[in-house]
Order: C-alpha cells, then sequence, then structure tokens
C-alpha cells in the first residue's frame, strides 16, 4: 500500500482524470495528497478532494506567488483547517533560484503561513530552494511550535540542511528526482535518511522518474520512487513500503483517520 503526498492533479493534462484514478488504484496508492500552491488553485485542490474518496488536499501560498497573496487567502487557509479533508498547511517555503516574488515578501509570507500551522495544529509542507540559511533561521523559530512538524518536500538540498531538519523532527520527501544521473548529492541523502522520516511523492506533472522521462509524471509512478529508495538503502522493498506507508499516516492522517 502507498500514499502519493505530494502531486498536482489539477495540473495533469495527458489522461482524464478518470482514468488517471483507475491506474492510481492499480499501483496500489490508497490515499492522494494534492497541493494547494497559488491563488487560483485553493478551491480546485480543495474542490477534488470533497469530489473523490481517497484524494486530500492542503492549502498555501508556494513562494513563487508570495507576492500575490492577499487576505483572502489567508482567511482561507485558515478557515478550511477545519476541514476534516484539508491535511497540511503548503506548499510554503523560499526559493531563490527563480525569484519570482521577493525575498523579504517570500519571508514574510512564509513566516506568516508557518504560524497558521502553528495555530491550527497542521503539519506544513516546504519548498527550499537555494534558501538553506533563510529556511533554517526561520524554522528555528518555528519548528519547536509545530507539534506535527511536516516534511521538507522534493528535497534537493545540502547535507546540512538534510541533518537540520530532521534533527528539528521532519519528513523528507523524496521524487523521481533520485532517478536521475545527476542527482548523487540527492541519492546520499536517501541513504542517510532514518526510513522512519522518508516521504514517498512524485511531484507531479513535474520530474517525470526514469524510466518514463519524456512522458507527464502522475501519481501511478509513484511505484517507480519506492523501487529506487529500496535500491539506495538495501532495504525490502515491502518493509521500506511499509514503513513509509506508517510514515504517511503519522504525518499528514493523524488527526483525519
Amino acid at each position: 500500500m502507498l500514499i502519493e503526498t505530494h502531486c498536482h492533479l489539477d495540473y495533469l493534462k495527458a489522461l482524464p482524470l478518470e482514468e488517471i484514478r483507475q491506474k492510481i488504484s492499480e499501483a496500489g496508492i490508497s490515499k492522494v495528497i494534492t497541493i494547494g500552491v497559488d491563488p487560483l488553485n485553493l478551491d480546485k485542490v480543495m474542490e477534488l478532494s470533497h469530489q473523490f474518496g481517497e484524494i486530500y488536499f492542503t492549502q498555501g501560498i508556494h513562494p513563487h506567488d508570495a507576492k500575490e497573496a492577499t487576505e483572502v487567502e489567508f482567511t482561507k487557509i485558515l478557515e478550511r483547517s477545519r476541514d476534516k479533508k484539508m491535511v497540511a498547511v503548503g506548499e510554503i517555503g523560499l526559493d531563490y533560484h527563480y525569484d519570482n516574488s521577493p525575498r523579504d515578501i517570500q519571508r514574510k509570507q512564509f513566516e506568516r503561513q508557518l504560524q497558521i500551522a502553528v495555530d491550527t495544529d497542521l503539519p506544513v509542507v516546504i519548498h527550499t530552494r537555494e534558501a538553506e540559511e533563510d529556511t533554517m533561521s526561520i524554522l528555528r523559530n518555528f519548528s519547536s511550535s509545530l507539534k506535527r512538524k511536516g516534511v521538507i518536500h522534493s528535497f534537493t538540498s545540502s547535507m546540512e540542511l538534510a541533518q537540520f531538519v530532521l534533527n528539528e523532527g521532519f519528513y523528507i520527501g523524496f521524487n523521481g528526482i533520485i532517478t536521475f544521473k545527476k542527482a548523487e548529492n540527492v541519492q546520499e541523502v536517501v541513504k542517510i535518511t532514518p526510513k522512519e522520516r522518508i516521504l514517498f511523492e512524485t511531484d507531479s506533472p513535474f520530474l517525470t522518474p526514469v524510466p518514463h522521462r519524456g512522458k507527464e509524471n502522475a501519481p501511478y509512478y509513484l511505484p517507480v520512487i519506492a523501487e529506487k529508495i529500496s535500491e539506495l538503502k538495501g532495504m525490502e522493498l515491502e518493509i521500506l513500503k511499509a514503513q513509509v506507508f506508517q510514515n504517511s499516516l503519522d504525518c499528514f492522517f493523524k488527526l483525519t483517520l
């Protein structure tokens, strides 16, 4: 049994949703978390979760869109935290690679949404790219108050950040990047991450894993991620899958099941 902890169902275009859901079921995936990222899709991901029993959702403003966030979005995040199918505040964080939003605004919105997670007792889904020092600095101020912690998703950062977030009690999310030839740094992080702190994700439709490069990524490729991580860690696949399934429940579904 598997749980897809991070995808963007409302972005998938290659197949009809019903066919995607069928393939997800056939892949042994029992739950799917579709992620809120910007003012335009917060409603969409919630509606998808209310339409289908296996789909859950998050609400958050991605750092790319931090400059677009208004009180309307933060009110939605806060109010929807009471929805039994909202499982996290996210995707939030910092992205200094693209700088689509000014860095001071990214930091402000990151902190604001971390406080919402503290106030609502929800975990967080964190994006961080080329912003390690500020990510660690901000998390130092919030980590002790985040009782349910959360996940650093699509991890591509340094061993230093990995060790920091693991010491703080966060999970690390790994996706198709670990199958890429030039991802040795991420593969090394997989090896040192305790099995009790790993989450599987696809981040679909992005980051399609090998050997499916060139196709739109989708949650039904999640078994490829599980297989690669079992190889990197030298673990029996079924033992790893059982552990990560429990990790996913502990991180996201503690208060909803």
